[in-house]
């Protein structure tokens, strides 16, 4: 699977390295295959919230890497240190794929990986983001920005969610979603989902739509309609809509879409199904609309993410993907 590198230096937050570490670290159990091969880089011994670190690897190491994450960058009034500025770059330069988490972004700015691109950071420090590096375009509404090569990811909960796009990339959904159990959190948030809404979002067990997730899910083969899912929660269409927006960033259409399409990569990755199958399985209905939605959705036709996939689970990287 090739090698993660995590750059480490003094001020960076201990959330987003640790998440790292877990999603890259290990190995999900049932997981066939050669895993990532994990390495820590810095340059000596580093401090990161109340830990103290010391890397295997200087920071020259990450040239050699085939994917670097770059944490969250602790005071962003503060320039990163130039070592690691230079070592990104090097990085990017040498084919490396730079995901930044959180306010790492500003690490990649300062490098000018993000000049010209689309990208985005933390929603509390966006604006200072796009005031300081006016060549990047910020976008502070989504959880992650894939740009190909270089990857950057809201605050907090938005790196796991980045990282497990990268497993996803890589292995496809079923292994991400295996790695998304260990970890006991959402297997899939869209990029573009919303990062932050002004309405709180209730815990996982405890809000209007919490049986209606699972009653939807077993039901994806079938076209439920937005009135369908309003008459199961017992509310209107109108309030329903609110509640979407509110626990999930996106409307009822939208998320049901997401599902499908979700099934739909677990089917192309597990099973021999035909295209057309696959579309009646999944509620799409034919295999053009599935073929349709898809190639929007994942960049890429059904048939050609089956072909990656199956080709990458025998140790083949794949990187396609889109924002």
């Amino acid at each position: 699977m090739g090698t993660v590198a995590v750059a480490v230096a003094d001020g960076m937050l201990s959330f987003e390295l640790s998440v790292a570490f877990e999603v890259f670290g290990t190995a999900p159990d049932g997981v066939d295959g050669p895993w990532y091969s994990l390495v820590g880089c810095g340059a000596g011994v580093v401090r990161a919230g109340m830990f103290r670190l010391e890397p295997d690897h200087g920071l020259d190491r990450l040239a050699s890497a085939d994917t670097v994450i770059v944490p969250a960058w602790a005071d962003v009034d503060v320039d990163p240190p130039g070592d690691l500025i230079d070592a990104v770059r090097a990085a990017h330069r040498a084919g490396a794929r730079v995901a930044a988490l959180c306010t790492g972004a500003f690490v990649l700015a300062a490098a000018g990986l993000l000049d010209g691109r689309r990208a985005t950071t933390h929603w509390a420090h966006t604006e200072a983001l796009a005031a300081r590096y006016p060549r990047v375009e910020v976008d502070p509404d989504v959880l992650y920005v894939d740009s190909g090569s270089v990857l950057t990811s809201a605050g907090k909960a938005a790196a796991m969610d980045l990282c497990l796009h990268l497993v996803r990339l890589d292995r496809g959904s079923a292994v991400a979603n295996a790695v998304a159990r260990r970890l006991v959190v959402p297997p899939h948030r869209a990029g573009g989902q919303a990062q932050f809404v002004t309405a709180p979002v209730p815990a996982q067990d405890d809000h209007p739509l919490a049986e209606l997730f699972p009653w939807a899910i077993e039901r994806l083969d079938r076209p439920l309609t937005v009135e369908d899912l309003a008459r199961r929660a017992a509310m209107s269409s109108r309030n329903l809509g609110r509640h979407f927006r509110s626990v999930t960033g996106t409307t009822p259409l939208q998320w049901l879409l997401t599902q499908r399409i979700r099934r739909a990569q677990e089917l192309l990755e597990t099973s021999d199904d035909s295209v057309e199958a696959i579309a009646a399985a999944t509620g799409m209905g034919t295999g053009a609309t599935l073929r349709r939605h898809f190639n929007r959705t994942v960049g890429v036709p059904p048939d050609t993410y089956r072909r990656t996939f199956r080709s990458s689970h025998a140790g083949r990287t794949s990187r396609f993907a889109k924002a």
